[in-house]
């Protein structure tokens, strides 16, 4: 996964994010669903039969998971939501995903658990939202008012949806880790491009030690972030604790793409700022 995430961002950063809206509920349905949940929901999402999406964000709850407000209610053999969810990615064309909801809110965060959700329901509203970049992407807000979940799409039992949510975004993380890793490696490269075709003053740009020390720095960032992201991927391959390991590799990739885009803004100049070029 995070190899191929790789290659996708070097060339376009957005799509790599439909990896991880069909890998992500994919792998927790694995991890904690039963036989039959595996059986029926997780093909649909690995063929893109079903664009996927995970609904956790709300208006007063973001990276505070515990703080979210949408319920869910036992109404015989189903549930019954309510509640609204936002900046989900894929929430204009989602066709099925993860939602996470407060079935007991007294028990706070061990009152939550997760459902696996078909959208083809009624009850349910969408509104994209306008974003600056990553525009193949798409976010919006799911709306639920009375939307009926069947109580066999649960996943685990009630008040297991913090720690399912908590696994699950530890793997999401490692995506975004290696989805950076391809964009600073993409800005890398192009820049290097660039400093061995452009000429000024006589020689190419590649030359002035300016342009050198940039490169080298780009380099040496991506390099030491691919390392950390890979070991927190190896972790995972050997189904070993990784979440510390994940956490510093996507903080270290993020970093070294956001040095890499500044500096190949710098290095290409005005053609940086043209949407002919990747930069």
């Amino acid at each position: 996964m995070v190899l191929i995430t790789e290659e996708i961002a070097r060339v376009h950063s957005a799509m790599r994010v439909a990896i991880n809206m069909q890998i992500g509920p994919a792998i927790t349905i694995l991890q904690f669903g039963t036989e039959e949940q595996r059986r029926t929901l997780i093909p649909p999402l690995v063929s893109g039969e079903k664009i996927g999406c995970f609904a956790i964000t709300e208006a007063d709850a973001g990276s505070d998971v515990a703080g979210m407000r949408t319920l869910a209610k036992r109404d015989g053999d189903r549930y019954v939501l309510n509640g609204n969810k936002i900046f989900i990615t894929n929430a204009p064309i989602t066709q099925g995903g993860l939602v996470y909801a407060y079935t007991d809110r007294s028990q706070k965060h061990r009152g939550m658990s997760a459902f696996y959700a078909d959208w083809d329901q009624p009850g349910l509203s969408r509104k994209p939202i306008e974003t600056l970049g990553a525009l193949c992407s798409p976010i919006g807000e799911l709306t639920f008012e009375n939307f009926p979940i069947p109580a066999t799409n649960r996943l685990g039992n009630e008040g297991d949806g913090f720690k399912i949510c908590m696994w699950q975004l530890n793997q999401t993380r490692l995506n975004c880790a290696a989805g950076a890793l391809g964009v600073a490696r993409a800005a890398k490269e192009t820049a290097v491009s660039y400093c061995n075709q452009r000429v000024q003053f006589g020689q190419k740009i590649g030359e002035f030690q300016m342009n050198q020390d940039l490169i080298a720095q780009m380099i040496a960032h991506e390099e030491a972030a691919r390392l950390l992201v890979y070991r927190a991927a190896w972790l995972a391959d050997q189904q070993r604790p990784n979440n510390l390991e994940t956490s510093i590799g996507k903080y270290a990739a993020a970093e070294a793409a956001n040095f890499a885009a500044d500096a190949a803004m710098k290095i290409l100049g005005a053609y940086g700022y043209a949407t002919e070029v990747p930069v």
